[in-house]
């Protein structure tokens, strides 16, 4: 073994989109920080949908922005067509979606990460991360080269032992055929952790001009670009560049699929990793849904100097003479060429339960894992465990308290919670509906809900700080305002409630009070409030999102009051054994789990509320006792 001549405080493994912001979030709290990566060219790669955003997922790139992360300012560079989804419903789950020119963001976070100050980007192997008494000291590579390093921050992705599933041909290998990582696995089972088979896959990408897009719905971007970075608000950075188009499979798909299913791997009993279940294969869809004769597809540019489109809604682990002959049915693409073939991947990922809320494994110090590995699915959330665990890493070493983000403070606390709490039987997605407080953790006020904390710990700027700051009180400012500015009945206000087919004014009201009538908006009472202020449209709609829904708000945070009363009481150095009152179950988890507060121990599956009650007894006796 070669010992290197320098010295890392912290060694992430891996640069995709956890690895990215793990290593830039270590680098800018100042910790010296070697990325170790298979493959240059994989930095921050896109191997499957080329887009960033989507119901919930926008949440979580929001608020990895918020925290001062660089998911967000990067696709607003390299973006290639923009669109807010859920408009037509309540606020709390609008989502940015956002296309990407593929080649681009990689590149332009290859140059961020190059630039970074603190921050070496290295290609290597690692194959076995070496822990003494209980610590991590330091990564070997293949290279049989030695990073001495205080911390490690795994962000392998699907590259860990992985293998590419097309029919019956299957072969080790990463994404896009790059090499994959073959001898760390071993090492986790050395050190005890416990690994699992988990699937996920890609359609082909085909070539333009073999596409008939007269057959199909064009998708057009917003004609309003909204930023994803909130350093960007009020900012132009430019308008949609390419289209994307809605399509759909046939009868004859669905025919061509169900003849050939004994030669897809997974059916054919070859490969026993469990896939996505929100983003299925074709062959899954056809199977579970086998009442539809058609499916959704949608044709999107893989970017701007390629002539690839992803062919999203038809990924398949079929042989690829069935797959041409299966795309061919696809209204629009009866002459299509292949340029890259529909593949799944198979890999090893590890039981997330063994973590700590920071992902700090719960038995070896400053070792952390983040993103696919932890059996998560999805470029925004491995992005949002990756700054996490890069900003707990520094904690550690630094020898501050962990910075934990708890279910009522983000979509990210959702996300890790339910992991380390839950754990995952399939790859793990994002989803508003998996968050309970979505009304309060809305995409639009992350920076509101986040970026304070963030600067406190040193890694938010004093530039997105100050912004934060001046937003918030522009909004408090405006929202007196309101309430103080008061309409009286008069002809010229009713006549212009008139016309806005809302009912007229009998008695003094206050503007705020007017904006909460469901058939009014702040901007359609702009003619009767003449003192009004010229405000940002993000910060109109914070303002009119707030008045319009005070009351489930205060309720939602009522709930959020009592919700953080468990998560302050913490299970340090509580013995399970010596609980009197606990059920069988409840020990048994409880000990297998490890959870660190109540809230966490409510959460885990087969502990009930009258187990939670015997808990918070015995924890009240102990502190009367300990006085």
């Amino acid at each position: 073994m070669n010992f290197i001549d320098e010295k890392f405080d912290c060694v992430v493994i891996g640069a995709g989109h956890a690895g990215c912001e793990a290593a830039l979030a270590s680098s800018r709290l100042g910790l010296k920080t070697a990325v170790l990566t298979i493959s240059m060219d994989s930095v921050a790669d896109m191997p499957c949908n080329p887009n960033i955003g989507g119901t919930g997922k926008g949440h979580l790139v929001r608020e990895i922005d918020a925290l001062g992360g660089e998911m967000a300012i990067n696709i607003d560079k390299t973006f290639i067509q923009s669109r807010m989804l859920n408009t037509s419903k309540g606020p709390a789950v609008h989502s940015l979606r956002v296309q990407a020119d593929k080649k681009k963001y990689h590149s332009e976070m290859k140059k961020v990460l190059e630039g970074q100050k603190n921050l070496q980007l290295i290609q290597a192997e690692v194959k076995e991360i070496l822990v003494e008494n209980g610590k991590v000291n330091a990564v070997l590579t293949t290279n049989d080269e030695v990073f001495p390093t205080k911390a490690v921050v795994v962000c392998t992705g699907t590259y860990l032992k992985s293998m590419i599933l097309i029919g019956e041909n299957c072969y080790e290998s990463g994404p896009n055929n790059w090499k994959c990582s073959s001898f760390l696995s071993d090492s986790l089972k050395k050190l005890n952790i416990p690994l699992r088979r988990f699937k996920t896959g890609t359609p082909a990408r085909v070539h333009s001009d073999s596409i008939d897009y007269s057959k199909m719905e064009v998708q057009k971007g917003d004609e309003e670009i909204i930023p994803f970075s909130f350093m960007n608000v009020g900012k132009d950075i430019g308008n949609h560049k390419a289209n994307c188009f809605l399509t759909y499979t046939s009868l004859e798909t669905k025919k061509i699929i169900q003849e050939n299913l004994h030669r897809s791997p997974m059916y054919a009993g070859i490969v026993k990793g469990v896939g996505p279940r929100y983003c299925p294969s074709i062959e899954d869809k056809i199977v579970r849904f086998n009442q539809k004769d058609t499916h959704q597809v949608f044709i999107e540019p893989e970017g701007l100097d390629t002539k690839e489109m992803y062919v999203q809604g038809v990924s398949s682990t079929l042989p690829l003479e069935v797959q041409k002959k299966m795309y061919k049915t696809i209204l629009g693409l009866e002459n299509v060429k292949f340029m890259r073939p529909a593949y799944g991947i198979e890999y090893d990922c590890i039981d997330p339960t063994i973590l700590k809320a920071t992902l700090e494994h719960k038995d070896i110090k400053n070792l952390f894992f983040a993103g696919q590995i932890n059996g998560s699915s999805g470029y925004e959330e491995a992005a949002s465990q990756g700054i996490i665990a890069g900003i707990n890493a520094s904690m550690n070493i630094l020898g501050k308290d962990p910075f934990v983000l708890t279910r009522s403070d983000a979509y990210i606390g959702v996300l890790i919670d339910d992991l380390i709490t839950k754990g995952t039987d399939e790859p793990y997605r994002m989803m508003t509906s998996r968050t309970e407080y979505r009304l309060s953790l809305r995409q639009d006020n992350a920076d509101l809900r986040l970026t304070e904390k963030s600067f406190n710990i040193g890694l938010a700027t004093k530039e997105r700080f100050e912004k934060c700051k001046l937003k918030r009180y522009l909004i408090e400012e405006e929202i007196k305002r309101l309430k103080c500015t008061i309409l009286t009945p008069k002809e010229q206000v009713n006549d212009v409630l008139e016309k806005l087919q809302t009912n007229p004014l009998k008695t003094a009201v206050s503007l705020y009070d007017l904006i909460k009538r469901p058939e009014l908006s702040y901007e359609m009472l702009q003619s009767l409030d003449e003192e009004r202020p010229v405000l940002e449209k993000e910060i109109i709609m914070e303002i009119q999102t707030m008045i319009k829904y005070e009351g489930y708000i205060d309720k939602q945070s009522r709930q959020i009051e009592s919700f953080k009363k468990l998560e302050k009481k913490r299970l340090d150095g509580v013995n399970i054994k010596e609980v009197f009152g606990l059920s069988n179950e409840a020990v048994q988890k409880l000990l297998k789990f490890r959870p660190e507060t109540v809230g966490q121990a409510s959460r885990i599956s087969g502990i009930s509320p009258a187990d939670i009650n015997v808990l918070l007894i015995h924890l009240e006796t102990k502190r009367r006792k300990n006085g």
